[in-house]
């Protein structure tokens, strides 16, 4: 048998692997979450999280402690996989563009999962988001956002947008600022798991099960308080810890 035809039968194998992963988490979203406390659904994404991204071949180094409390986790963002990554170090109920509620499968799943989703060019839609992310914080849940809007190339970090930081600040919740970085075996940036440009979901799902085993470094830096802050300065101080985790992250 040849390196290609090993090669195409690898792949299928693995895309299977996924299509009954995603078949189980339905199953699980439509079956158990609807009777299921928020711990016990929580423990459930972070289990199903950490099969899925073992399917892809990615391990999570965890830096820093991933184990505080209610806030809203801010984190650098560079593909659809950093969902699931940080769902199986700390599960969160996750802020998205409202454009990933049409993804198949994934779509459904994150929505049943608890997502909050929001249409960024709206106005009215995103005073409502921001009331909704304000009252999930106030009840003591974690939420995760990615404040650039966009996915972008490895190491490199976009301007945050401020708006969403008011619910924040409404909340009187803690900014829990995280870096994300994904190594390939030989320990340099993988670009097989950048999802930016033109690439379609199914291109991106391609190229990481293409891919070699990756290394996901998830590094937690200190929390920041938002008392005595509005958007723009916590937006700002945000920006400034997740730079510097993605800075010590890459030295290291």
């Amino acid at each position: 048998m040849t390196a290609p035809i090993k090669q195409r039968l690898l792949l299928g194998w693995r895309l299977a692997r996924v299509g009954l992963q995603l078949a189980s988490g339905l199953l699980q979203c439509a079956l158990l979450f609807p009777a299921l406390p928020l711990a016990r659904r929580n423990a459930l994404v972070g289990h199903w999280s950490r099969q899925l991204i073992g399917i892809f071949g990615i391990r999570v180094d965890v830096i820093g402690d991933p184990r505080h409390g209610a806030g809203a986790v801010v984190a650098n963002h560079v593909s659809w996989i950093d969902v699931f990554v940080l769902n199986a170090v700390a599960p969160c109920r996750f802020v998205a563009k409202s454009e990933v509620r049409r993804w198949p499968i994934i779509g459904w799943l994150s929505a049943r999962a608890g997502t909050v989703y929001i249409a960024r060019q709206r106005r009215a839609d995103l005073l409502g988001a921001n009331a909704s992310i304000a009252r999930h914080l106030a009840d003591g849940e974690r939420l995760a956002l990615f404040p650039e809007g966009t996915s972008g190339p490895q190491g490199s970090l976009l301007p945050f947008h401020a708006n969403l930081f008011q619910s924040i600040v409404l909340a009187q919740a803690a900014v829990l600022p995280v870096a994300i970085v994904y190594f390939d075996e030989g320990g340099a940036l993988s670009s097989a798991v950048e999802y930016i440009g033109e690439m379609t979901l199914w291109q991106s799902i391609v190229s990481l099960l293409g891919s070699g085993p990756l290394t996901a470094s998830v590094t937690f830096a200190t929390p920041i308080a938002a008392a005595e802050l509005d958007r723009r300065a916590l937006a700002a101080a945000s920006h400034a810890a997740v730079a510097a985790a993605l800075k010590g992250t890459l030295r290291s």
